[in-house]
């Protein structure tokens, strides 16, 4: 696995991203200052340091104003709040979003202009500026590895295989597809750590909702099979490892092992799977994901059928004591 950390030198220019262009950004000020970086997935709403407490303001952090912060400046005095503002614009803020349209003060963008902070106007919510810009900040900041192997969604399952190059990984995924399962990445996958412990897989944009057949070359999954066999983004709740088959190799055979696959330092259950002649591997992934599915819902038949076995030898034991 090739892991990387959080990406470094997001700036401001996410803002002009076209992932935002619902929010309709105007620049108004600091046009020649999106190259400041942004070191936090979170935004801010300067309050506090409107209020004279500019210490709470963190580095690198996108400060939104919304009609709260505006209607509050709007009651001090001229000179108050021209210091204030000019105190804000002097700390090494990211950048300013004003939401809702509103007016924007000119003492603020006159600040802005003048230290280079880029300041925006979107006529959407606070709410739904706030949600928009942290999505996109944490989908960029977040830590992230890519990995060889197919991810493919089974059951509302996310399942990434793995296993040497030539094994059978696609053709298994392009099995799982023709049986209604969904593909997400085949052949690299690139997956992130989000700020709630999700670790979602997604394919490379190069390469999206196509696949790599030995002997017939790539294909287009969404084309030849329609939307509903492809997603973009899942997460991952499984990792299964195809293995060549090995006669002298132990294999589990009740699912007590419980191993377990660590990506991103998030760990996963991890089965290994033999391939062999005759096996039909899309079957078995099937009824792993089912399986697993049913583990998360509390019921796992090894340890059950296991709890059964031990069950009954001590039945057997306390019999056998009984009659001696």
């Amino acid at each position: 696995m090739s892991v990387t950390t959080a990406r470094r030198g997001l700036t401001a220019d996410v803002l002009r991203s076209p992932a935002l262009a619902d929010l309709a950004l105007r620049t108004v000020a600091g046009e020649t200052g999106f190259g400041r970086v942004i070191s936090w997935g979170r935004i801010q709403r300067p309050g506090l340091a409107l209020a004279g407490y500019e210490a709470f303001i963190k580095p690198g952090r996108i400060q939104i104003l919304g009609e709260s912060e505006l209607n509050y400046l709007d009651t001090m005095a001229a000179g108050v709040r021209s210091e204030r503002i000019a105190a804000i614009c002097a700390l090494p803020v990211a950048a300013f979003v004003v939401t809702k349209g509103q007016r924007v003060p000119e003492d603020l963008i006159r600040e802005c202009r003048v230290r280079d902070v880029p300041l925006l106007v979107s006529d959407q919510t606070t709410s739904v500026v706030i949600q928009s810009i942290t999505r996109i900040l944490e989908d960029e900041l977040a830590p992230s590895t890519t990995v060889h192997g197919v991810l493919v969604d089974v059951y509302g399952m996310g399942v990434l295989l793995l296993g040497d190059s030539g094994i059978g990984k696609s053709e298994c995924a392009l099995d799982l597809i023709q049986r209604g399962h969904r593909l997400v990445a085949d052949d690299v996958v690139e997956i992130r750590k989000y700020p709630n412990g999700s670790i979602v897989g997604r394919a490379a944009e190069m390469i999206r909702y196509h696949m790599e057949l030995r002997g017939i070359g790539i294909i287009n999954i969404k084309h030849l099979f329609g939307v509903s066999a492809v997603r973009a983004s899942k997460s991952i709740e499984l990792v299964i490892e195809l293995q060549r088959w090995d006669p002298a190799k132990r294999y589990d055979r009740l699912g007590l092992d419980g191993e377990m696959y660590t990506i991103l330092d998030r760990p996963r259950p991890l089965l290994r799977l033999p391939v062999a002649s005759g096996r039909n591997i899309a079957l078995l992934i099937e009824i792993a994901a089912r399986n697993e599915l049913l583990k998360t819902q509390g019921y796992d038949a090894a340890k059950e059928f296991a709890l059964k076995v031990d069950e009954q030898i001590a039945k057997n034991m306390q019999a056998l004591r009984e009659t001696e």
